[in-house]
């Protein structure tokens, strides 16, 4: 440093009129001498010292799998409830949880209020009606079905008479054009268009006479059993009252109880924009459920929504996931937090995903040499959460960084009174 240069030539020149200097005179230029070789020793020793240190790994060769993570709930686990339009007071209970039944089988039994009665007699009366209603859809069917035959007949007759057929069968268009033949043709096909239009009302009639039955049971004093399978979640025992508010009026569906049928799960988990193109059909899932500690579940994804739903600005895609196996601790609503499996390698290279460097679409990782790191490019394969495929540019055993460099020596001020301890201290960061 310059102003080192200029204060070693001016001791020189002071120790040359050393003699000639009074006794408090030496006494400042032996003490500005011990401070000089201090400070010169300190930063010579703390540049000796003073190295980089960088955070390192080593590339391996092992199993890598390329997963995409989502979160979402259990939508049903093959559950029906079974519920009840009636309102009173249970009289009697027939089943208690756990206990397996067939469709038909007796829950309970209720005693009905004035409400109830009243709308177990609107029921059965809407049975009935739509019974009536069935009935005479069906009488207008047969009469349209024998009014198109008549008509079909007629035309068909007139349409392979002489006049309007060749000796060969094929027609005679010329003829076809007359109005005999078109009135005849027009109320064939009239009666075809009643007919089919006929057969759509017995459906509907149909229908409407399936619901009146149902909403028939469900007013019903009896509560049955809507499918084959397990009780769970009983909600009532005798004595207590259903379907009856504080008010005295009826309220609406009430859930009895339900039954657990037989089958697997379905999850729905959501995508972010980034991981939805990734995801396919088919591709195998590893499940946990928050309020079932210790366990992991697999299942496979069964359908993903492209067109996604957007809230405050975020898309999310939802996808349904069907878990492998049942499992009577996984019900609705639950939690769910699933990793996608989207592919794997074994026996590859590997390496820390912190260690690489993107620069220009390009990956490159850093490696320590002698002077300090240089830059290395490499080609990358897939990719897990931590860890990354090195499809080639390194080998087996490289040492790369994947942190910053820092210095192991803390660094002095420039103050050349500075001892190192104290308030003059400063420690590289």
């Amino acid at each position: 440093m310059h102003y080192m240069k200029l204060f070693f030539k001016l001791l020189k020149t002071l120790f040359g009129k050393f003699r000639s200097l009074r006794f408090w005179q030496k006494a400042i230029l032996v003490a500005l001498i011990i401070v000089v070789g201090w400070f010169v020793y300190l930063n010579v020793s703390a540049q000796k010292n003073s190295q980089i240190k960088y955070q390192t790994a080593t590339v391996q060769k092992g199993d890598i799998v390329s997963t995409v993570s989502a979160s979402g709930s259990v939508l049903s686990v093959n559950i029906i409830s079974a519920n009840s339009l009636a309102s009173g007071i249970i009289k009697s209970v027939f089943v208690k949880d756990g206990d397996v039944v067939k469709n038909g089988d007796k829950i309970l039994e209720i005693d009905l209020d004035f409400q109830g009665q009243q709308k177990y007699a609107q029921a059965w009366a809407s049975y009935l009606s739509a019974k009536s209603s069935l009935a005479q859809a069906q009488a207008t069917e047969y009469t349209l079905r024998a009014d198109l035959f008549t008509k079909w007949d007629t035309f068909k007759n007139l349409a392979e008479n002489d006049t309007y057929s060749n000796a060969d069968d094929s027609p005679k268009l010329e003829n076809r054009t007359l109005p005999e033949f078109l009135i005849s043709q027009n109320n064939w096909l009239a009666a075809e268009a009643k007919y089919k239009n006929q057969q759509t009302a017995v459906s509907q009639a149909q229908a409407a006479l399936n619901s009146a039955w149902l909403t028939y049971l469900q007013s019903s004093p009896v509560v049955t059993a809507p499918a084959d399978g397990t009780i769970t979640s009983l909600m009532y025992a005798p004595g207590m009252s259903i379907g009856t508010l504080d008010t005295g009026t009826s309220s609406s569906n009430e859930k009895v109880a339900t039954i657990a049928t037989s089958g697997t799960p379905i999850v729905s988990v959501n995508l972010s924009e980034i991981d939805v193109s990734k995801v396919k059909i088919g591709q195998k899932v590893t499940l946990s459920l928050d309020s079932i500690e210790n366990t992991t579940f697999t299942g496979i994804v069964i359908g993903v929504d492209r067109i996604g739903q957007t809230s405050n600005g975020v898309t999310q895609y939802p996808a349904i996931i069907q878990l492998d196996l049942e499992n009577a601790q996984i019900l609705p609503n639950m939690t769910v937090t699933a990793n996608i499996l989207l592919s794997s390698k074994n026996n590859v290279l590997t390496l820390p995903a912190a260690a690489l460097i993107q620069e220009d679409g390009q990956s490159y990782v850093k490696v320590p040499d002698g002077k300090g790191s240089r830059m290395v490019a490499v080609e990358v394969g897939i990719s897990s959460d931590t860890m990354t495929e090195i499809v080639s540019g390194l080998s087996v055993g490289d040492t790369v960084i994947t942190g910053n460099g820092q210095t192991t020596q803390s660094q002095q001020s420039t103050s050349p009174f500075n001892t190192g301890f104290g308030p003059g201290m400063r420690i590289a960061r």
